[in-house]
């Protein structure tokens, strides 16, 4: 059993404990001992419920030889100092999305870990849902044909229930919109099917909420020649769509909890084949627990020794991908996107 502490006690902090030891969720795996925050007064009562011992200080978890890993759900201009820090410590990490908010901030954070020999894991919890699993193995594998663009949409209405003291409406903290909160979902499906990107346009606007710009449109130009395009807003009810064309089939994943996968093969061979289109394929995987699905896989690294499933290489050209939005949101116009290798 890996004992970790959770870095960060907000809304997403105790999602991420409620996914291994909550009333309806258990892990054999992986269990949060210790948490830290902030304002520890606000969480007296939720760290009783879980058998969780209370700190406002960072350094006394990387100096408890009782905690293994920890968990990161902090500011994102915090990362790469957090990160250095546990992997100095010898703790393994899991840091939620994004890794950092700049590709020098990631390289050096990932040097740390690397000098360590530490497992480090980022929350990009949603390649681990089995119908994005399912998604992601028929394109690479050739069954929608030669690809010939994805769109995709992820929305909540998240922007609305933030106050303004949250660390999350600074936009220094989640610029371009809900590129940052929601949108880096949606590029690393998009990645993980079509490989690296070279170009981004990024548009972001305030769309109706409290707090800034919090709708954000991208568009990607990939290597292989796939285009994407990316809705995501945080001022919008709550959706999940991700849809690919391919030129032997279409497929696409559904509902905010990614529940449902369409798949509908191309028919073709004569001009009636419009009025021939076969009943899809339809995978139904309801309320599976991805998340906490991600963090007992990087428990299961920890105690095997082996990589997580989403790769460095991934990581850092993941936030190469964002920081290249984040400078086209604020100069309006299309971004290359740097090289990580």
């Amino acid at each position: 059993m890996i004992r970790a502490a959770i870095v960060g006690l907000g809304s997403w902090g105790k999602t991420l404990v409620g996914s291994v030891q909550g009333p309806r969720n258990h892990s054999d795996d992986i269990r949060f001992t210790t948490a830290c925050t902030r304002t520890p007064a606000n969480a007296q009562d939720y760290c009783r419920e879980h058998g969780m011992q209370l700190t406002a200080s960072y350094e006394s978890i990387l100096a408890d030889r009782d905690i293994d890993a920890v968990v990161l759900a902090t500011p994102n201009s915090l990362h790469e100092s957090q990160i250095t820090q546990a992997a100095a410590a010898g703790k393994h990490i899991y840091v939620e999305k994004p890794f950092t908010l700049t590709l020098a901030s990631a390289r050096a954070a990932v040097a740390a870990v690397t000098r360590a020999e530490v497992t480090l894991a980022v929350g990009l919890n949603r390649r681990f849902h089995p119908n994005m699993i399912e998604l992601t193995r028929r394109v690479r594998e050739g069954q929608l044909g030669t690809i010939s663009t994805m769109n995709a949409e992820l929305t909540a209405a998240t922007g609305f229930h933030r106050t303004t003291t949250s660390w999350r409406v600074n936009a220094q903290e989640e610029p371009a919109g809900a590129m940052v909160s929601i949108g880096v979902h949606l590029v690393d499906a998009m990645m993980h099917m079509a490989g690296r990107v070279r170009e981004v346009y990024c548009v972001a606007a305030n769309r109706g909420g409290p707090h800034g710009d919090d709708t954000t449109h991208l568009m990607l130009q990939f290597d292989s020649g796939v285009t994407g395009l990316i809705y995501s807003s945080v001022a919008a009810t709550r959706n999940h769509r991700i849809a690919v064309y391919g030129t032997q089939g279409f497929a696409e994943v559904l509902k905010p909890q990614m529940d449902t996968l369409r798949f509908i093969p191309t028919v073709a061979g004569h001009a009636s084949h419009l009025a021939r289109i076969p009943e899809p394929e339809v995978i139904e995987a309801p309320g599976f627990n991805y998340v906490g699905k991600s963090l007992t896989e990087f428990a299961r690294c920890i105690n095997a020794g082996s990589a997580y499933p989403i790769s460095t290489h991934d990581v850092l050209h993941g936030v190469a991908v964002l920081e290249a939005a984040i400078h086209s949101a604020a100069t309006k116009t299309p971004k290359p996107v740097q090289v990580t290798d």
